[in-house]
């Protein structure tokens, strides 16, 4: 209970940073309580027992508020439990609270909520990345021990990256997405916040593996990444000229990552570059087909089942949707909607949504590849440190383009990290994305001890 309260007084210390949407101040004391009671039967202790959990604003949690951070949702309750909700409470985790983010995941910069934007705990000018950024920050300030996130294009790793915290994307179907509010359903993952890559791994075994309740949850069992054997073999390493030397990296980033790269080298792993000409490719391919998704699976929130509704005495049918959803969503989710209604629409199909399923495919290709002669690719996580807030805000352009090096990984469904090693000149943290094949957790978690062990001897 002791821990509980602790972390109440982080969360009060920090509100400031509009990190928290709900905090469930006495629920969270009483399941304290009642496991605190069970240190003194002879039961194991299961192995979540007490660790203090916050859940992203789209993920169910039954009884409680759940609004994706949308005026649209803004009174809606959920009538059950995510399924890596009931995972994490089965495991004896304490869920503490509601955390803020970009409405309905739809950002880089957790600038989008309707209920304000959130703040960076290393410097509250500069936003914390998005769209996962409450749950970010909730994990970097103390707050909480875990966070879970969801990462469609990189909403874990990006806002890990900014916070200086370690961020996980599993690979698609890894982790159920029963219960995560859909953005892009064939790209969402629920991912994993904590300050070390052993709590990311020990989270992420107790909520995968398969669930009767999502069609797309992987059939495998999910392998003990802390007790698997240690790689005997040196890492072969892959990284991506373009992405290094991209006009859009900001240069000491790139000098970073290039210097870490020989360390691994002089650490005796094989680092080699691989040519990507479809880089300039992956952003604007994935926009196309993530809203595309999106105009899909919004169209549920029109006020009639639930939801937003302001007109009652409208004229029409047309009207009364118009009324709820203009009223209801912000700005960057109906330029979303909009924009994949478009690139649907007849005479556009083809031009747009087409195309970008063949650059899917052919990266698709290229990344199975790449994975018979390597076993982890390197990236940098965002081409940037946090900005300042309101910096991007009205160039929505720039802010997509700021999403290139973490969409790749979510359009081949491959699982990707984010590690905390770097600090740049501005004193902002910055990290290193590694990857590897699909369903190689396993893999990607020795290389990411090897990476924090080769930053804390330097």
């Amino acid at each position: 209970m002791e821990a509980v309260r602790y972390y109440i007084e982080k969360i009060k210390q920090y509100s400031h940073l509009n990190a928290w949407l709900t905090v469930y101040y006495d629920e969270a004391l009483q399941r304290a309580a009642m496991l605190d009671d069970a240190l003194n039967t002879s039961q194991p202790l299961l192995p979540l027992f007490g660790v203090v959990v916050g859940l992203k604003d789209v993920i169910s949690y039954k009884g409680h508020r759940l609004t994706a951070s949308s005026k649209i949702l803004a009174n809606f309750e959920t009538i059950y439990n995510a399924t890596a909700t009931q995972r994490l409470l089965n495991a004896g985790a304490i869920i503490i609270g509601r955390q803020n983010c970009d409405e309905f995941a739809m950002g880089s910069s957790n600038e989008n909520s309707a209920f304000g934007p959130v703040k960076n705990a290393a410097d509250p000018q500069r936003v914390p990345g998005g769209s996962s950024g409450g749950s970010a920050v909730a994990v970097q300030g103390g707050m909480c021990m875990i966070s879970l996130g969801s990462d469609t294009g990189g909403s874990v790793r990006q806002p890990a990256d900014f916070c200086g915290i370690v961020g996980l994307k599993p690979s698609y179907g890894r982790i159920s997405r029963y219960g995560l509010i859909a953005y892009a359903s064939s790209f969402d993952q629920i991912g994993i916040f904590a300050n070390n890559v052993n709590d990311v791994a020990t989270v992420l075994e107790v909520i995968a593996g398969p669930d009767e309740f999502d069609s797309t949850a992987a059939q495998q069992q999910m392998p003990s990444l802390l007790k698997a054997p240690e790689k005997t073999n040196p890492y072969r390493v892959a990284y991506f000229p373009e992405a290094l030397n991209h006009p859009s990296l900001d240069p000491e980033i790139g000098v970073a990552i290039k210097a870490f790269l020989e360390k691994l080298t002089n650490a005796g792993h094989t680092v080699q570059p691989v040519d990507f000409d479809l880089i300039d490719y992956i952003v604007p391919a994935y926009y196309i087909l993530t809203t595309a998704e999106a105009s899909s699976n919004l169209s549920r929130y029109d006020g009639v089942k639930f939801g937003y509704n302001q007109n009652d005495d409208a004229a029409s049918l047309t009207e009364f949707y118009k009324c709820n959803r203009s009223g209801g969503f912000g700005d960057e989710v109906k330029r979303r909607i909009l924009l994949g209604t478009f690139v649907l629409s007849s005479g556009y199909y083809d031009a747009y949504f087409a195309k970008a399923q063949k650059v899917r495919q052919l990266l698709t290709n290229f990344t199975k590849k790449i994975f018979e002669e390597f076993d982890i690719i390197v990236l940098p996580t965002a081409p940037t440190t946090a900005y300042k807030i309101g910096e991007k805000s009205e160039d929505p352009i720039a802010m997509y383009l700021g999403d290139i090096y973490t969409v790749f990984a979510n359009l081949v469904g491959i699982p990707a990290i984010s590690l905390p090693v770097f600090t740049h000149s501005n004193k902002m943290p910055f990290g290193l994305q590694a990857m590897t094949a699909q369903f190689n957790e396993v893999h990607l978690h020795g290389f990411s001890k090897i990476v924090m062990a080769l930053k804390e001897s330097r």
